[in-house]
């Protein structure tokens, strides 16, 4: 089994409710991927709590094979909540590993 995560540092907004609405956007589209991508076995999204840390957005995924994640990486609806995040990232740290 793999397991992907990926953390997002967003850039700055003008205010905070802008950026927490925004987050929301991320997380929901991001969530929306567990009944659209056949491969993604789970998906859990966490916004950042913490304002003294960097990143905003935790993505942890998990699939049976890395040709399953390359897979999940193509497939349209990923490709579309990937380009809500890209929007609005200014940062991004990702590591995948065997479980």
């Amino acid at each position: 089994m793999i397991k992907h995560i990926v953390l997002f540092k967003l850039k700055n907004f003008s205010n905070a409710a802008a950026k927490a609405e925004k987050m929301d956007e991320i997380k929901a589209a991001l969530m929306g991927l567990a009944d659209k991508v056949e491969v993604l076995k789970s998906i859990e999204v966490g916004l950042n709590s913490n304002p003294n840390e960097k990143f905003d957005v935790a993505l942890t995924t998990t699939f049976n094979s890395m040709e399953d994640l390359y897979t999940y990486a193509v497939h349209p609806d990923h490709v579309a909540a990937g380009a809500i995040v890209r929007e609005v990232m200014e940062e991004r740290a990702c590591v995948d590993y065997e479980v």
